[in-house]
């Protein structure tokens, strides 16, 4: 079975020692060399406007040219984002242009960010590749302000300054801007991490269904500012059940995030008696043994933090890391907002472990959880044509044989346009399986909307998303059946979760612009015409034609692609 991996090294401990540099060794004395001190602390603190200060009074003491002040001018420039100061202050400091170099580091991201466009809010600059991704823009956007103002209140601390956000086009750019190597984020599932003063987020478009890319934004922020308002005193394990818990602070309540195939991972590793130890997590979930074990911790921390926010009173979260950005360790700022000994906080955690609601079987992970790079799958699928959606792959996860025999019978009858005979043979694989696959829920509601068996398919559809929450297929097609029913709430409802995944899919932005349009949202109608003008390439004077496409379609064979426009001669 595919195993869930979570987000990992979201917050990877790269430091000055992790990159192989040649800077040079300090060759100032007295106040300059204290001042260089100084800034090293500040820069390992994530505090990058006291660099920039002492940076500002060692220029003060300092010859302009001597080495040191130009490798901390570089360092402090590439902090800020300015990355072509970084490169040549860099390279007047002597650090040489080879593999794990700061030089390196630095130009590689200018390479690779330096055409990007550029968007901004109030307290976000969000940094993204021409072309398509530019749809991203304003959910992004809404997205870090929502989650901004939530730990505001909830944390007691906002950045000070704009938040760089970097949105890269596949796993190769993400090493090259990250320092974590390919082969790791291949095998690991990494999509985004946040360093270096910035967060670096991969684009949905190199993930074959897409991912939660929402939330990892969220997740990424509560990193930055977890950091930031402990001065980088916060150990990995909490660092990470911070982010996973928090992360869903942008859309509401925290503890959002846990899903059912994560939880009933969790479960069977408590029956088994196999939990990863907090030290084992250290320095990063990536250096577990396997991706179960890291998927593992991920939920062991979520369930963690979780207990320390709704038992250790008001403001537990703020409380803890104040305590710590003052110095104090880990176990003792757990210990003082707890009122528990440390062992004694370990057996309440095991306790609470084991109180929560655990599958009792394992579920497969949804198809956004797995995150299949588009590098690594199986052709370039991602970029087809919906049409009727018949795929066989799809029932490969599938483990019980009479089920999986059952659905692969029934998609080939949908194939041939057999469509009583597909429902008969979906609706055996069904009933085997319940909701355990959202593709064979899918599949099978499929069916029934050919079969115009609209309520049956809609239960269909909401089961599987108890099961597999997120699931932008599944959105997709409960969208397709409420806007029949002209529910234009719901059909909003179920565009904007399915664009939370998959934010490329024009079909979702014709039925946000029909719903919007009949909801008199005009903000929203705008939102969907520009990202249908984008993704089609059309003029914005046809996006009625396109969208009246779905109203008049069957619910199965939606095709937007744009008719060519007759010759005007």
């Amino acid at each position: 079975m595919t195993l869930l991996v979570p987000l990992l090294v979201a917050q990877l401990a790269v430091t000055q020692a992790d990159l192989d540099t040649d800077e040079p060794l300090p060759q100032l004395k007295g106040e300059a060399k204290a001042r260089i001190q100084n800034l090293e602390q500040f820069l390992e603190d994530w505090d990058v406007q006291g660099a920039r200060t002492e940076l500002a009074e060692l220029e003060k003491l300092a010859p302009a040219d001597i080495e040191p002040l130009r490798y901390f001018k570089g360092r402090v420039a590439f902090e800020e984002g300015d990355y072509e100061a970084a490169v040549t202050e860099l390279t007047a400091s002597g650090v040489r242009d080879k593999p794990g170099s700061w030089l390196r580091l630095v130009t590689d991201t200018r390479d690779i960010v330096k055409d990007h466009d550029r968007a901004e809010s109030e307290h976000f600059i969000f940094l993204y590749p021409k072309g398509k991704d530019a749809v991203l823009v304003p959910w992004a956007l809404d997205t870090l302000e929502a989650i901004h103002a939530a730990l505001e209140k909830d944390l007691g601390f906002a950045p000070p300054g704009k938040i760089r956000v970097e949105i890269v086009k596949n796993a190769s750019e993400l090493s090259k801007v990250s320092t974590l190597t390919k082969e790791a984020i291949r095998t690991t599932g990494t999509i985004a991490i946040c360093k270096f003063n910035k967060l670096m987020v991969t684009s949905p478009s190199a993930v074959l269904t897409g991912y939660d890319w929402l939330d990892t934004l969220a997740h990424e922020y509560v990193h930055l500012v977890v950091s930031k308002k402990s001065r980088n005193t916060v150990p990995i394990w909490m660092h990470e059940g911070l982010a996973k818990y928090l992360e869903s602070r942008w859309r509401g309540p925290a503890g959002g995030a846990m899903t059912p195939s994560t939880l009933a991972l969790l479960g069977s590793r408590v029956r088994a008696n196999k939990l990863v130890p907090f030290e084992k997590m250290h320095p990063s979930m990536a250096l577990l043994p396997t991706a179960e074990d890291a998927a593992t911790a991920f939920a062991e921390v979520f369930f963690a933090i979780q207990m320390i926010d709704s038992e250790a009173g008001p403001k537990a979260l703020d409380r803890m890391l104040s305590e710590m950005a003052k110095g104090t360790s880990e176990k003792s700022a757990v210990e003082s907002v707890t009122k528990k000994k440390w062992p004694e906080f370990e057996r309440a955690w095991m306790a609470h472990l084991k109180k929560q609601p655990f599958p009792a079987e394992l579920i497969p992970p949804s198809a956004h959880e797995k995150k299949q790079l588009v590098e690594n799958g199986p052709g370039k699928e991602k970029e087809k044509k919906k049409e009727r959606e018949v795929s066989f792959g799809d029932f490969a996860e599938v483990a019980e044989t009479s089920a999986r025999k059952s659905a692969h019978l029934g998609e080939l009858m949908r194939e041939r346009r057999r469509t009583a005979a597909a429902a008969e043979h979906f609706e055996r694989a069904y009933l085997t399986v319940g909701d355990r696959y959202e593709s064979i829920s899918n599949k099978y509601a499929l069916t029934l909307l050919e079969l115009k068996k609209f309520d049956v398919a809609e239960k269909v559809l909401r089961g599987s998303l108890v099961m597999h929450p997120g699931s932008a297929s599944t959105n997709t097609h409960l969208a397709r059946i409420a806007l029949k029913a002209k529910k234009y709430d719901v059909v909003k409802t179920a565009c904007l979760d399915s664009l939370a995944v998959n934010p490329f899919d024009p079909e979702v932005y014709a039925s946000l612009y029909l719903a919007a349009k009949a909801l008199q949202d005009e903000p929203l109608k705008n939102r969907a015409i520009k990202a249908l003008v984008v993704l089609l390439g059309i003029d914005e004077s046809r996006i009625p034609e396109v969208a009246k496409r779905i109203e008049q379609s069957d619910l199965v064979d939606v095709d937007l692609t744009p008719k060519p426009t007759p010759d005007a001669g």
